[in-house]
């Protein structure tokens, strides 16, 4: 896909972080999360909503608009395993959908 440059995310490379944890100071690298690395996830880009009833799905045939409840050019909502964790836009790579994250969704895990 494209290239990240333009993502915020925190920088996980070479440069060791700290963080303090029960009061002693521990170094992480992107070698701390090699464990998780081949964990498969699902990933949902949400273009939009449209409810209807049973009998109105049953009668789409090929060709049917849906009406969804975003605007053009509004933020697709982006989904991992289900839990909202960023906005995005619809991109075009290569003659193929894809998405660009233009905000990441910070959520307190109460």
């Amino acid at each position: 896909m494209a290239d990240n440059d333009d993502l915020d995310l925190p920088d996980l490379g070479k440069d060791a972080k700290s963080a303090e944890v029960g009061g002693h100071v521990q170094s992480r690298t992107a070698t701390d999360l090699e464990a998780v690395f081949d964990v498969p996830v699902n990933v949902s880009a949400v273009l939009g909503k449209a409810n209807m009833q049973v009998s109105d799905m049953l009668n789409l045939a090929k060709g049917t608009v849906i009406e969804l409840d975003r605007k053009v050019g509004e933020a697709i909502d982006i989904y991992v395993n289900n839990r909202l964790v960023a906005r995005g836009e619809v991109v075009v790579v290569e003659e193929r959908l894809g998405v660009t994250m233009t905000e990441i969704i910070k959520t307190d895990r109460g």
